[in-house]
Formats: structure tokens, sequence, C-alpha cells
């Protein structure tokens, strides 16, 4: 059995047929410094890049193991884990591993961790936006309330959801999210359910905040614990495809609902107050096996309703090793350190951040009043109930397909920017449509141009992904994802304002506002680019001008950290 060293133009390649003997080759550098530590493969069995249309062809009984700074011994002693860090008894940089057992792995992970998170958006999803679908069974009628009622009842819902984010991650990141996350589910699931029981005005807003303040942080805290399993390139598909469960909790509660809301009557009640009960019901289930379903990290699978766990040893080393190998920084701090206020921050006056904080909060206001007031401008049409939710469907559809689609784009052309902007461009021919329409034109037509508009490309897992990478360390990155996420529910706010009781059914005044939002939008993503190439750049300049023994002196003295260091680079 041999082993074959093959150089390429990007890498080192090796092929194996003895995992067991590459793992104790040991690789001889051009400059004659011996390392014993075994090389790491290339990362396709390719001599040329691919174009982006293509798939890389691997060779599964390859060596997988990346490149990285554990592959030298000063930098290894400098990146090595803590001992405080819950992974460091797997950690090897020796570890090699085949493709074959990677997939493997990357497989596993995702049915037993990524299908599950699936679920809990779904559920979180679920009971914050079937108040959508409550408004085609005469909710505010019911009620007695107004459209600025409802408005109302948004913005505080998206207020209290912001205000919960830093104090929940900050919970979560001292008692660990696979505590901290099924609590919170069982909390607002019964804040859900109690919705069965509203009376007037004053309960739907006391409501309202409840289940925004109990429903904060639960994003940040899942992209971060999904970052424990997989890589910076898997994480944004993963994200992807966590938030497609928005579309398909819509989805669902649509074709439900239409078959809920026709219990109004039974009982002597509405049918949105059974919408509520039992959606609230189906949560607190999912949060009650959540605690069961949500192991600390890679390697705290065993427990004692589940005494194998879910992971060998040999596929704990490859999750643990690999992701460090992927991000080193995150092995610093354990998964039941707390946050300090300093930390905190430090991390809000970044002000290489700030681009993306303003993205957050303005990239969706130009389609959130549209798909928040979709089931309203449907019954105004003249619509029936179940009409009116059965129409909804198709452009939940629409999203869910062009959220994948635009998700998997931003890695096919590596660019955060590129990808994210085409929402907007998305957007802004359809909301001018829409500005034209008079109160003559046919409700299908205006269907249509509505439905597309809310069928709009969901980027925000990129974006997510995008601040979570720019972020670089685990305790910034903790931070700044409660503050991305805290400037997307302030785009929340204002979308919620926009439309006004006075501007129906046309909403002129509103569309127009979307319309120069929209067309800003554009021009500060072209903004954001030049920011972050322009750092980049300059990065470049100064550190290519240093000799390798300059270089070396920078990182063994610098008190820069994380993002501001020379040698990190920014994605845009």
């Amino acid at each position: 059995m041999s082993t074959v060293l093959a150089k390429t133009e990007d890498a080192i390649q090796v092929t194996v047929s003895d995992e067991s003997k590459a793992a104790k080759e040991a690789y001889v550098p051009e400059d004659g410094a011996h390392l014993d530590i075994p090389i790491s493969g290339s990362t396709v069995a390719q001599e040329k890049r691919l174009p982006f249309w293509r798939k890389p062809r691997y060779a599964l009984d390859n060596i997988a193991t990346q490149p990285s700074v554990f592959d030298d011994p000063v930098t290894l002693e400098v990146y090595r884990p803590p001992a405080a860090w819950e992974n460091t008894h797997r950690f090897d940089p020796s570890a090699r591993w085949t493709w074959r057992e990677e997939f493997r792995v990357v497989r596993k992970i995702d049915v037993r961790i990524m299908i599950w998170a699936f679920i809990m958006f779904f559920s979180l999803d679920l009971d914050r936006s079937n108040v959508s679908q409550a408004n085609t069974d005469n909710f505010l009628d019911d009620l007695e309330l107004t459209t600025d009622d409802f408005n109302l009842g948004n913005t505080l819902f998206k207020l209290c959801f912001l205000i919960a984010e830093l104090p929940s991650q900050l919970v979560s990141k001292r008692v660990g999210p696979d505590v901290w996350v099924p609590s919170q589910m069982v909390l607002w699931s019964f804040v859900s359910l109690s919705q069965f029981w509203l009376k007037n005005r004053v309960s739907f807003l006391a409501t309202r905040c409840l289940l925004g303040f109990m429903q904060g942080g639960f994003i940040p805290d899942m992209v971060l614990y999904l970052s424990y399993f997989y890589t910076k390139s898997e994480l944004p598909l993963r994200l992807a495809w966590f938030w497609a469960s928005n579309y398909v909790a819509e989805i669902v509660s649509a074709l439900t609902a239409s078959a809920i809301l026709r219990l109004r009557g039974v009982g002597g009640q509405a049918g949105w107050r059974y919408l509520f009960l039992l959606e609230g019901c189906l949560t607190l289930l999912i949060g009650i096996i959540s605690f069961f379903m949500m192991p600390p990290s890679p390697t705290q699978t065993k427990t004692w309703f589940r005494p194998k766990g879910w992971f060998t040893e040999r596929e704990e080393v490859i999750m643990v090793n690999r992701v460090l190998r992927d991000d080193p920084s995150k092995s610093d701090m354990h998964n039941r350190e707390g946050l300090t206020v300093k930390m905190v921050f430090k991390v809000f006056l970044d002000w290489r951040m700030w681009p993306v904080y303003i993205l957050g909060i303005l990239h969706m206001v130009p389609v959130q009043p549209p798909q928040t007031y979709l089931t309203l401008i449907l019954r105004q049409l003249g619509f029936s109930t179940t009409q009116t939710n059965l129409l909804s469907v198709p452009s939940k559809v629409i999203g869910l397909f062009t959220l994948l689609i635009f998700c998997y784009l931003s890695e096919i052309i590596d660019s955060r920017v590129g990808a994210t902007v085409l929402l907007q461009v998305w957007a802004l021919p359809l909301l001018i449509t829409l500005y034209t329409f008079t109160e003559q034109t046919s409700p299908w037509v205006y269907f249509v141009v509505v439905t597309l508009i809310t069928g709009f490309p969901y980027v925000h897992p990129v974006q997510v992904a995008w601040a979570s990478t720019n972020s670089y360390s685990v305790s910034t990155r903790t931070v700044s994802a409660s503050i991305y996420n805290m400037c997307y529910q302030a785009d929340g706010m204002i979308s919620a304002n926009i439309y006004r009781e006075d501007d129906k059914p046309l909403y002129k005044r509103g569309n127009r506002a979307l319309i120069i939002i929209c067309a800003a939008n554009i021009v500060i993503y072209i903004l954001t680019y030049a920011f972050y190439k322009g750092i980049n750049r300059r990065r470049d300049r100064i550190w290519n001008s240093w000799t390798a023994k300059e270089q070396q002196e920078y990182l063994d003295t610098t008190k820069d950290e994380g993002n501001s260091k020379m040698n990190f680079r920014f994605v845009y």
C-alpha cells in the first residue's frame, strides 16, 4: 500500500489507499524544516479550478484534512485550544481523515442537529406569524382593533424582541444554548396558546410584547450553536435551510389555518382562538422534546437517556479538528463561559461591522409591509377567508425557492454583496408597478404583483453568516449576532409603520417611501463593497511589504484582536 504525493497548482494532494499509514507520514517542506505532523490534503482532486457551475469531484479516499495554522509548530502553540474548552480532549493536530469519512460525519450532523434546528425554528415562526392567518378570520373586528392597533402590536413585538436579544445571548452563553433555547420555547409556547383568551386591545398588545420578549435571542443562539458543528463554508447553506423553515411554517400555517378557522362557532368561539391554542400546544411539545435533542457540543452527546451518544470517538475527532482548522478562534471560549460588559461594549464600538448592521436595519424594509399586509390586502380585495389563506401560499413557495437559490448563489459567486443586493433589484420594479395601481386595477393583477413582491429572495441568512464571519472570534461573534439581529428587528419596527390606516387601501404614500428606501439600499450595498474591499487592499499592501520575520514578529507581539489584526481579511 502506498502513498502518492503530487504537487498541483493549488495545493499538495495526497492520494491514499491506507488511511492509517498515511496518518503516519511526515511532510518535509521545501525549506528543509522538518515537521512531525502529517501532510494535509488538497481541497479537491483537480489540478485546475472548476467553472462555478460545476461541482468539484472528490476522490473519496483522498485526505480531506485542510492545511491550517496547526501544521506549523510555532503557530500551533499560538492557536492551541485551552484546557477549559469542552472539546480539547479531541483536539489532535496530527489527525487526518478522508473525504469519505468527512462527508459521512457531515451527513450525520445534518440528520442529528440540523433537522431538529429546522423544526425548532419552524415552531418559532409558526407562533410569531400566525396572527396573519388570524386576520383572515375577522380577528381585528372581534377585538375591536384598527389597522394602526395592529401596527402597534407588531411594533411592540419587534421592540421587545430587540430588547431581549442581548440579555438572552448573555444568559445562553452562561448556561449554554442547549439549556436556554428549549427553556425559551416552553415559555413562549404558553404565551402563544394563551392568546385563545384574548379580550381586547390591551390583552392583544400585552401578549405581543410577551411573545417578542420570550422569543428574542433564539435566532443568534441557534446560529452560534450551529457554528459549533459546521465550517464557515458550510454554515451559510445550513442557515439557508434553517430560514427555509420560515416559509415552510407559513405554508403549513396557511393550509392548516384554512381548516382550523372553520372551527369558528364551535363552543361559541372564533376560529382564530383555536388557531392560537393548537399551534401553541404544538410548540410546547417541540420545546419539551428539544431538551433531549440539543447536546452541549460535538463531544458531549452521551447522557443518561443516550448512553452511547450520537458519534464515535473517531467522528468526534473529525468534527472537532475540521472545525478548528477552518476557524481556530472557535476554541477561545467554552460553551458555559459568560461574557463581560467590557467585551460587549468593545463589540459595539467595532466600526468595521457597522456597514453590515446598517444593512440589517434597512435591507428588508422595501418588502416587509406588503408581506405583513398580504392577507389583509387580499381580504380588502374581496377574497374570502379560505381563498385568502390559500392565495398566500404561492408567495411562500416562491420565497422558499428564491431563498435557497440566492443563498447558494452567494457561495457560487463568493460575494455577499453580489447576492444580497439582488433583493433590492428584485423589489424595485415591482414596487414601482404597485405604486401605479388604482382602485380600478383588477384584483388578480394586484394579487400577482404583491405575490411576486412577497416572494422576494430572503437574503437575511447570507447577511447573518456575513456578520458572523467578519466578527472572527466566538466572543465577538456572540455579541455581533445579537447586535445584527437587533438591527433586523429595528427593520421590522420601521416596516410596521409604513402602511397607515389613512393611506389604505392602495397605500400610495407607503409605497412611495418603499421605492425611495429600496433605491437608497442599492447605493448602500455598493458603498459597503467599496468599504471592505478598501480595508483589505490596504492590509494587503502593508502585510506584503513586511518580511516573513516582520510578519511573525507582528503576530507574536501585536495587541490587535479579532478582525482588527493585519492578517485578517473581511468577506464582502
